[in-house]
């Protein structure tokens, strides 16, 4: 596991294609909002911000699955993602994808994993 590890949350709280996490990573000069999912059996994580324009995808306090559960989607602008790569499916993303954010899953539980140059970014 990373040196810098931050415990997110418990692996149980994570139900597949059910409601996400939201956590906060250091962006340029702040706090940015992120968030993890699990789907097919493993947890994805992207800071939440629309490829699109940069707000919050989710429709609902941790909510960013479509009802089908197959995809991420912006409740602003309906765009699609894929939930394992972020890759934009479909909408106003131009084929732009959410931004993943490092995490690990061990002993039960899901870790935001910086990298050491993310240690030193101010």
């Amino acid at each position: 596991m990373a040196a810098h590890a931050r415990l997110i949350c418990r692996s149980v709280d994570l139900v597949d294609g059910g409601p996400g996490v939201r956590f906060t990573v250091a962006g340029e000069g702040a706090e940015e909002p992120a968030f993890v999912v699990r789907y097919q059996g493993r947890a994805f994580a992207y800071l939440n911000r629309c490829a699109h324009v940069p707000i919050e995808l989710d429709w609902q306090p941790n909510e960013f699955f479509a009802d089908s559960k197959l995809y991420l989607i912006c409740a602003t602008h309906g765009a699609l993602y894929a939930p394992e790569s972020g890759r934009c499916l479909g909408g106003r993303c131009n084929g732009k994808g959410l931004t993943p954010v490092p995490v690990e899953e061990r002993d039960g539980a899901v870790y935001f994993t910086p990298t050491v140059m993310d240690c030193f970014q101010d």
